[in-house]
């Protein structure tokens, strides 16, 4: 039995940029600590942080009921108006977003002030993609799917300027995008937002799950990036498995010879990862 783990598997730099200034902020301690919404997509991060006294709120109207403390900015950003709402209520900030993102944030502010028709490659309702929502000034549209990009249509005489979600499929992203240009709108600038570390783990896990008899993704139930590499690897691999803890791996599934391939989403643990690849290491 051959396994194959993928080098880009695990925390992504913003994942855990995110995750460690939550710690920082446990270590000097302001108060009680919330995050706004989970810091990031992985429910076994957020239940440690949660043993350590740190608290997810679900929205704006739990954010209302805060007196004091520190509020983290999730990994994924958020609109605009929660910082503004956070600066009002006078609590402690701290932006945890990933840089990636902001970048995101500043483009769709600038684009969208200059009377630009805003659209967003991504999946509509993901944390993420109602951040970026969150600092147009103007019409916003988010499409996600080939149907979607056939459907829209961009208000007469306005500039159109395309963004995508970050964690978003490289390939799907390409297709939509055809699709928007072939309707021949005037003037369309076209922003490849998909950070360079998604890029590579798809990349890499469809080539490890182009020559595996077995491919093993591990990520949370609610990881949009850990999806899409769900995705791309069962299309190269019929026996795709997609776990979110050991306790999910069924041994059984997998082949007593040839080679079993692990990727991992960016919000996974590294010690996750590692206990996997031992597990089905000293199984066979």
């Amino acid at each position: 039995m051959e396994v194959v783990v993928a080098k880009t598997a695990g925390f992504c730099f913003g994942v855990k940029r995110a995750v460690d200034q939550v710690y920082r902020q446990i270590e000097v301690g302001q108060g009680p600590i919330y995050t706004y919404g989970p810091i990031i997509h992985n429910e076994e991060v957020v239940r440690e942080l949660a043993e350590k006294g740190v608290r997810v709120l679900n929205g704006e109207e739990e954010l209302c009921q805060v007196k004091e403390g520190t509020i983290i900015i999730r990994s994924h950003g958020v609109p605009r108006r929660i910082y503004t709402r956070i600066e009002e209520m006078g609590l402690h900030m701290v932006d945890a977003t990933c840089p990636f993102v902001k970048k995101i944030h500043r483009i769709v502010e600038e684009r969208s002030a200059a009377g630009d028709e805003i659209v967003i490659i991504g999946n509509d309702g993901h944390p993420e993609v109602e951040g970026i929502k969150g600092w147009a000034d103007g019409p916003v549209s988010v499409i996600g799917t080939e149907e979607e990009a056939e459907k829209f249509h961009a208000q007469p005489g306005k500039h159109l300027s395309v963004v995508s979600q970050t964690t978003f499929n490289y390939k799907k992203f390409d297709k939509l995008v055809e699709i928007i240009l072939k309707m021949r709108y005037d003037t369309t600038d076209v922003m490849c937002t998909i950070c360079s570390a998604t890029e590579e783990r798809q990349s890499e896990a469809r080539t490890i799950a182009s020559r595996a008899d077995c491919m093993i993704v591990i990520g949370g139930t609610h990881s949009s990036n850990t999806r899409k590499l769900f995705e791309i690897c069962k299309t190269e691999c019929a026996n795709t498995l997609y776990i979110q803890t050991m306790k999910d791996l069924d041994i059984r599934l997998l082949p007593s010879m040839g080679c079993v391939g692990i990727t991992a989403g960016a919000s996974t643990p590294n010690k996750l990862i590692e206990e996997v690849s031992k597990h089905v290491r000293n199984e066979f």
